[in-house]
């Protein structure tokens, strides 16, 4: 999570292993129903899902949920469900192109099993030390 990251969270903000959000991207779980005479709050979560980006200054709507991979250009309006590994951009959002992001899938069964963070490059040997 960047800098500045504002999370309005009303509601649940679920944001899976291997995801980006971007300085000053705006995640916001609630608004007010536009129909009520009193203006009654209203909330959704939100799901970041694995390996996804949101770039900087984005914002995420109520209820939406970023698919598995899938990038949100910087100062896009995201109001919809983007699907796994799509590329949006733009006021509101729109798919721009869709990734060939293999890298994603790469040993997901024993990232999924092995408690090792690749990222921090500890070997499978140290870390299994430290779970005797």
């Amino acid at each position: 999570m960047g800098d500045f990251v504002d999370c309005y969270c009303v509601d649940q903000i679920v944001i899976d292993r291997e995801a980006t959000v971007s300085q000053y991207a705006y995640l916001c779980t609630a608004s007010h129903d536009i129909e009520s005479p009193s203006r009654d709050l209203i909330t959704k979560p939100i799901h970041i899902g694995r390996g996804a980006w949101v770039f900087s200054g984005a914002f995420i709507g109520m209820g939406v949920s970023i698919g598995e991979g899938a990038i949100v250009a910087a100062r896009s309006v995201v109001v919809k469900d983007v699907d796994a590994f799509a590329v949006v951009a733009g006021n509101p959002s729109r798919v721009i192109k869709t990734r060939k992001a293999n890298w994603i899938n790469h040993n997901r069964d024993g990232c999924d099993k092995n408690p090792v963070d690749r990222n921090l490059h500890i070997s499978d040997e140290d870390a299994a030390k430290d779970l005797e």
